[in-house]
């Protein structure tokens, strides 16, 4: 039932929703929520903790999710294509069957209002890959390319659009990772209080090495310096996403490098990718570095790399991407939005979104060192836009 203050059309519900004001988190917040959760377990279910977190998604979601439908109204290019204007109607039909969902205070509503967003989580999946669809067709439909990666209000509105995408993602899937949760695990959701980031990295290893193999025939060795053993509470899917995009450009660009230099390539040759762990518990940050000598970018292009709008991909590779990314899993999947330009971007923004940084320092002609800064407080509230 639609609250009588907000009586009228879906439209007219959206766009008073747009207008309230959202409520951040931070990763302080969301470990002491499942721990206190988890606390509560075994004795109820679902606990006055879970159903205190459903209630805040209950309030929370309609308002940021109306929020994005305002925004994109405001870009009319943009919401022009095919592909964006879907991605409204699935945000605007989400914020309306929450707002008019019945409020989890029980068992049997609290499983009914998980039933619904666990439906919309799916729903939401497709996102990011069709939002870059959308990106796409603009750039397709505009004579002057150069006039579309300069836009910087579509810019800024795409980085905040994904930022805030990554905060619902985060927000209702730690909600729906607390309901399987059990005591004697080291994950509270989403979250793990033991993330080894010398382990993510080697994963994200294996897998940038098959990637390049695929590609090239051949994929540089990554060695592991520093304090392999270091533990702290985060997100491992969020590092594991920045780690294999910055392995998977350092691998390329070593090889393609290697390969101007010398012509043939030879894996025995390549010059190793580095990856360094900063050692030290009462550092403010958790940091990660990246290094390869695979010739560096150029000053005047450093820009660029940040922009969802600039890729050096052809018109056909773009168009293969789409059809080859498997969009149930763009997130996290092998090879996230391959060729469309938008690794490193989202990368920077997963890693923002806790309140830490990426950042690239390039020698032209040698290589590039990236660097990954993670927040150990986890005091940080979202960077809401």
């Amino acid at each position: 039932m639609i609250h009588r203050r907000f009586l009228g059309t879906s439209s007219d519900v959206v766009t008073r929703l747009s207008r309230q004001r959202q409520t951040g988190v931070s990763l302080r917040g969301l470990l002491a929520a499942g721990r206190e959760h988890l606390r509560q377990l075994p004795e109820v279910s679902p606990t006055p903790m879970l159903l205190t977190v459903a209630a805040f998604l209950h309030r929370e979601l309609p308002i940021r999710l109306a929020r994005r439908v305002a925004e994109l109204d405001r870009l009319p290019s943009l919401y022009a294509m095919p592909s964006v204007k879907l991605v409204r109607e699935w945000y605007a039909q989400s914020a309306i069957e929450i707002f008019e969902s019945e409020r989890p205070v029980d068992p049997l509503s609290e499983e009914r209002f998980a039933r619904l967003i666990d439906a919309i989580y799916e729903r939401h999946a497709a996102v990011l890959i069709t939002m870059a669809k959308g990106a796409h067709e603009l750039r397709s439909s505009m004579k002057e390319r150069f006039a579309f990666e300069l836009d910087l209000q579509i810019h800024q509105f795409l980085d905040s659009f994904y930022t805030s995408r990554i905060g619902i993602r985060v927000i209702i899937g730690q909600y729906l990772a607390l309901r399987q949760c059990t005591p004697q695990s080291t994950r509270i959701g989403l979250l793990d209080t033991q993330v080894v980031p010398a382990q993510v990295a080697v994963d994200a290893v294996d897998q940038a090495t098959m990637l390049c193999e695929r590609q090239f025939g051949v994929a540089p060795e990554v060695e592991l310096h520093g304090r392999l053993d270091l533990a702290f509470s985060y997100v491992p899917d969020h590092l594991y996403y920045i780690m294999l995009e910055l392995l998977k450009n350092s691998m390329r660009a070593t090889v393609e490098q290697h390969a101007k230099l010398v012509g043939e390539v030879d894996h025995k040759t390549l010059a190793p990718v580095k990856v360094v762990v900063a050692d030290g518990e009462e550092n403010e940050d958790v940091a990660l570095k990246v290094s390869d000598e695979g010739g560096g970018i150029a000053r005047s292009h450093m820009p660029r790399v940040w922009s969802y709008l600039f890729t050096t991909a052809s018109h056909e590779v773009q168009e293969r991407g789409f059809l080859d990314t498997n969009s149930r899993s763009s997130d996290f999947g092998g090879a996230p939005l391959a060729g469309l330009g938008y690794g490193l971007p989202i990368s920077r923004a997963y890693a923002r979104y806790f309140g830490g940084d990426v950042t690239l320092m390039s020698m032209e002609g040698y290589g590039t060192d990236a660097y990954v800064y993670l927040s150990r407080l986890g005091d940080h509230d979202e960077p809401l836009p």
